[in-house]
């Protein structure tokens, strides 16, 4: 058997340093806020330029790599090495201005907003200046939709092929090619995802919210992410803001996909797809089922328990992890519920984390017909999605995440308990983190925050954080000894 090429460095250095450019450019998009509102311009400034220039070198010593095509383990270990490098010099700006003065929680805080998990290690949020929360917000934008996707959509202009990126971000389920054209595609995502922003920004900016709130609480929402300008999360702010961002955190825990046939009124393809409509249900069914709760259990007024219920049921769900109620404080049945919904996540193709509807109704499927094929064992019954037959090979696939995925909430758990925490407190963290959720239960509720870890478990607490947002696979693949062998 012939041994395996040596991975061409070349190519990972250039599109590496090609990202860093990138993320120099977005954090001179915060200078416009420190201007308006009277704050020094030298955070974003110098971390951009330290950013900027460490990457522009290396990708001008590699532009005339003339490999166009990576292959697969390019693919890995550019995605895997991405989100950490990026956020290395994304806490620039938290360290330069002094809003954080230790590295370990400035990385913390840093990949828990590129990977969209919303924990946070902060006290006082509303201390912060201005143009370093949107900074903080910033962070959750790039990472939403992956700023591998959108690498990915102009990848031609560096002579690359993105198809082996998009593989690695997103490995076994991933949402359907808009366009022959894997760059095409990604524009597309890019492009729903931009509108739906705005869209956002305008409708919390006629309510309640100033410009500024608007935008940092709109990147939050688009990607699913949840880190507020306000101590108290939208619980700061009315009934009118809370529903509109109940509304679009929907919307980012849905497939692009199907954003996209919505807008081309190709309606039928969303209301028959089978993960939607169970997204939908479950949305559906829980808030109801919650809400007779707090109106039985708690004494609150209908309006106040449906929009807490919904609200908390679309936040979790979706792992954004916006808060408006204390839900650790509602009858036993009623918050377990909640963490139940942990382990869900939003759709395939959503900037949602956490296991995934799809994979979820795939492996229900299985095990249904498992039954029949114990009962006529000479049968072929294959499991349908949508009407289609789905490989072999895609199920095992599912299995295979699962296991691993409880494998590492139940190692994450017993390695947080042996740091010292309770048992409620390090699975509420382990889930909450290797879900990309944000708050959990325990010491880390919707009303606690991560400060109180030792740098130690912080570290373990943002590996977490990565498996889940690249779903496992890509990190697990890259860390592996057979990935390195010739």
């Amino acid at each position: 058997m012939p041994n395996r090429k040596l991975i061409n460095i070349s190519i990972v250095l250039k599109v590496l340093s090609f990202l860093l450019i990138v993320e120099g450019i977005f954090m001179l998009s915060g200078i416009g806020f420190a201007l308006y509102f009277d704050e020094s311009i030298k955070p974003l400034l110098i971390s951009s330029l330290i950013t900027i220039f460490v990457g522009l070198p290396v990708f001008l010593l590699t532009k005339k790599n003339d490999k166009k095509n990576m292959g697969k383990r390019e693919g890995y270990l550019i995605v895997a090495l991405t989100w950490v490098i990026i956020s290395f010099f994304g806490t620039l700006p938290f360290l330069i201005s002094g809003t954080i003065t230790n590295f370990t929680d400035a990385f913390f805080e840093t990949i828990s907003g590129f990977t969209t998990t919303g924990a946070t290690i902060l006290n006082d949020i509303e201390a912060l200046p201005r143009n370093i929360l949107y900074w903080r917000a910033m962070t959750h934008w790039i990472g939403g939709m992956g700023i591998i996707v959108l690498t990915v959509a102009i990848l031609p202009f560096l002579g690359i092929g993105g198809l082996q990126l998009m593989i690695a971000e997103m490995p076994g389920i991933t949402p359907d090619k808009l366009h022959p054209r894997i760059t095409e595609t990604a524009k597309r995502f890019w492009g729903i995802y931009v509108i739906f922003t705005v869209i956002e920004v305008i409708l919390l900016w006629v309510g309640e919210m100033d410009f500024f709130e608007s935008v940092c609480h709109s990147f939050a929402t688009m990607a699913t992410g949840g880190f507020s300008t306000r101590n108290a999360s939208i619980a700061a702010f009315g009934p009118y803001s809370q529903y509109i961002i109940v509304l679009f955190m929907f919307f980012a825990g849905t497939n692009f996909t199907l954003h996209y046939f919505a807008l081309h009124r190709q309606f039928r393809k969303v209301t028959q797809n089978e993960e939607f409509r169970s997204y939908f249900w479950i949305v559906v069914l829980i808030t109801v089922f919650i809400t007779l709760g707090l109106l039985l259990g708690e004494n609150l007024s209908p309006e106040i328990s449906f929009r807490d219920s919904i609200f908390t049921v679309v936040s979790i769900l979706t792992t954004t992890g916006f808060v408006t109620a204390d839900y650790s404080i509602w009858p036993s049945f009623l918050w377990m519920l909640i963490f139940a919904l942990m382990f869900i996540g939003g759709s395939a193709g959503s900037t949602g984390g956490g296991v995934k509807i799809i994979r979820i109704l795939l492996l229900v499927k299985n095990s249904l017909l498992e039954m029949k094929r114990s009962i006529h064992p000479q049968a072929i019954i294959p499991v349908k999605y949508n009407k289609k037959s789905v490989s072999q090979q895609l199920i095992f696939n599912v299995m295979a995440f699962f296991l691993i995925y409880f494998i590492i909430f139940s190692v994450g758990t017993i390695i947080l308990s042996l740091f010292g925490y309770d048992f409620q407190t390090s699975i509420g963290a382990a889930i909450a983190t290797l879900g990309n959720i944000g708050p959990g239960i325990g010491d880390v509720g919707p009303v606690d925050n991560y400060a109180f870890f030792a740098q130690p478990a912080k570290w373990f607490l943002s590996f977490l954080m990565l498996l889940g947002r690249l779903e496992l696979f890509t990190v697990l693949i890259v860390i592996s000894p057979a990935f390195w062998r010739r």
